[in-house]
């Protein structure tokens, strides 16, 4: 039997209550949803809610009780059509970055042309370019091509590509061996064949883990659509949270439908961190490695 050293044992103390406290915000997050909206801050430092009821949730999703209604005088956001948005506009955007990312990713490895090494650099000098700056510049451009409260808006500034989606998939592109393409051109193959029909099936696997990555990210993404994305037949579901900040008669924070919508919107991003979290790390020490 394996002995744990103090070392060990200190090791792995200091691991648990790191974990207590990353997942203790999500515990409080269920607490406060599973709570009676009148006893909020009531039982406000207990870890378990003093009224249990499952009211919140079915007030978020549409189908509140009279008396969830009475206690926190709010009313329900539209979650099913904040959620079709969402999906939406997540699809949209890591469907379109990922393939016009694959075409740039795979020209700055497989294909030479001048000036492609400073292109590259120029792509990787604007991931030091922190995405505020360019909000107003975007903001004042889709405003001006009425693109305002539409997907088109929504997702024009993203859709294209992105510097990181680019250097990741270069990375296992130039891993590719360089045969392949040699033995298709040599049997006729154009070169978007060569892309399309050998480079790109084979990176599947670092294609799906971007793919993931930028879907949590869009997922959660609140500015830029809080900008273009108002109205209610595009308001994704990050923008529709905000609504639970003033609506109790009062005008305070309805925290009770907050946590709860917000419990119900990340449960896709922890089933996707659950399902694919070890194909996600793998891929990322990889592409560290190369």
């Amino acid at each position: 039997m394996k002995t744990i050293t103090p070392q060990a044992a200190l090791g792995y103390l200091v691991l648990a209550v790191f974990v207590f406290l990353s997942l203790l915000p999500l515990w409080m997050a269920l607490k406060i949803a599973l709570t009676h909206p009148s006893d909020v801050y009531t039982s406000a430092a207990s870890l378990t809610p003093e009224t249990f009821t499952l009211g919140n949730f079915l007030r978020v999703m549409g189908l509140p009780s009279d008396i969830e209604l009475t206690a926190s005088r709010a009313s329900p956001i539209d979650f099913m059509l904040a959620l079709r948005n969402s999906v939406i506009y997540t699809a949209l955007t890591v469907s379109g970055q990922i393939f016009f990312s694959a075409l740039a990713a795979y020209a700055f490895a497989r294909m030479s042309f001048p000036g492609r090494d400073l292109l590259f650099f120029a792509f990787l000098a604007a991931t030091m370019i922190p995405s505020m700056v360019l909000f107003i510049p975007n903001f004042i451009l889709v405003k001006q091509l009425g693109l305002l409260n539409t997907f088109t808006g929504l997702v024009a500034p993203t859709i294209l590509m992105t510097p990181f989606a680019v250097f990741f998939l270069r990375q296992f592109f130039l891993s590719s061996p360089k045969e392949l393409d040699e033995a298709a051109r040599l049997e006729g193959a154009s070169q978007f064949q060569i892309f399309w029909r050998i480079a790109l099936p084979i990176q599947k696997g670092p294609i799906a883990t971007l793919g993931i990555l930028l879907a949590i990210q869009s997922w959660n993404e609140f500015f830029w659509p809080f900008l273009v994305g108002r109205d209610a037949s595009v308001r994704v579901m990050a923008v529709a949270l905000s609504d639970f900040m003033s609506q109790t008669g009062r005008g305070n924070p309805d925290w009770s439908g907050l946590m709860a919508a917000i419990v119900l919107s990340i449960i896709p991003v922890i089933t996707l961190l659950v399902v694919f979290g070890r194909q996600i790390v793998e891929s990322l020490q990889t592409s560290g490695m190369k």
